[in-house]
């Protein structure tokens, strides 16, 4: 049996940059996912939450909260991009080994702009840039872990060049398993029309984190029919609030379950920008819905 520690991220109170006037201040984050039952929360954008590792400390024992990962952005695939992509990783890895968390969440740049929808660069990459973003993404990964003792977990995400079930799948064929992993976001694989399911069961041994959110599939029908950026399509309310959407997460959970691994559940609630005071019900009643679905080693704390 696995261990599916589940937590929460600023990401479900709506937080999406360092800075916003639209985002709820990191101490009502603070407060309120320790409020909604969860202990285990991630860093967010860098720059979100306390960057001093002393402080940070200080925000979470006051909360009883514990940081399971970091998060950054890569776009390896760009001609010297590596060094620049270093750069963020150290800060983000850093912070996150000085207050106890093991892993980095990796996500790819999208190909366009989450607000505007202007295209930034071809959808498609050609062979060498994937060798470029694979071959980097191992070097990276074995860097941080050596350096940081931090894992790199690998989310594939839309309006990326890792979004459908088939760029994970030759994504992971060209990644080293020792030092670069998934993080399996269900919302984000559905979203693109790939199966959760399926994945698992083909690479057991790469699942390393997990993401959990769910799409609504009449938004998602839209996205697909009208081609309308991710900014645009959460707006819409493509992320919604379990269990009313897409993956069922109870099958979800079970087939993880079947693992026997220890692995964080982080919910992800896409909601940029909203109500400061939607977050906090929805939270409490997905933290209780997950508790709910009938696999044991679903836990919150």
């Amino acid at each position: 049996m696995s261990t599916i520690l589940v937590g929460s991220a600023p990401d479900s109170w709506g937080v999406w940059f360092p800075d916003d006037p639209l985002q709820t201040p990191y101490t009502r984050f603070l407060d309120e996912v320790s409020a909604a039952g969860y202990q285990w929360i991630e860093l967010g954008p860098f720059g979100y939450l306390p960057t001093d590792p002393g402080q940070l400390s200080d925000e979470l024992a006051a909360r009883n909260l514990k940081l399971s990962a970091g998060t950054v952005f890569e776009h390896l695939h760009q001609d010297d991009s590596w060094s620049a992509v270093w750069r963020q990783i150290e800060d983000v890895a850093k912070l996150t080994a000085a207050v106890g968390g093991k892993h980095v969440v990796v996500i790819p740049e999208m190909w366009r702009d989450a607000s505007s929808g202007a295209v930034l660069e071809d959808r498609t990459l050609s062979a060498e840039q994937w060798r470029k973003k694979t071959r980097g993404m191992n070097e990276l990964g074995k860097a941080m872990f050596e350096q940081y003792g931090v894992r790199a977990q690998y989310h594939p995400h839309a309006d990326s060049h890792v979004d459908t079930e088939e760029s994970v799948y030759r994504f992971l064929d060209g990644t080293d398993g020792a030092f670069v992993n998934l993080c399996l976001d269900t919302g984000h694989i559905s979203y693109c029309g790939g199966d959760n399911i399926a994945i698992i069961r083909r690479a057991p041994e790469r699942i390393g984190y997990l993401h959990l959110k769910q799409v609504d599939p009449r938004v998602r029908a839209r996205v697909e029919a009208e081609d309308l950026p991710f900014g645009e399509a959460v707006k819409l309310g493509a992320m919604i609030e379990p269990p009313h959407g897409i993956p069922y997460m109870p099958t979800l959970l079970a087939e993880i379950d079947k693992l026997g691994i220890d692995v964080f559940a982080i919910v992800e609630q896409d909601m940029y920008p909203c109500d400061p005071d939607a977050p906090l019900p929805i939270a409490t009643r997905t933290s209780a819905y997950l508790v709910s679905c009938g696999v044991p080693s679903v836990q919150l704390r």
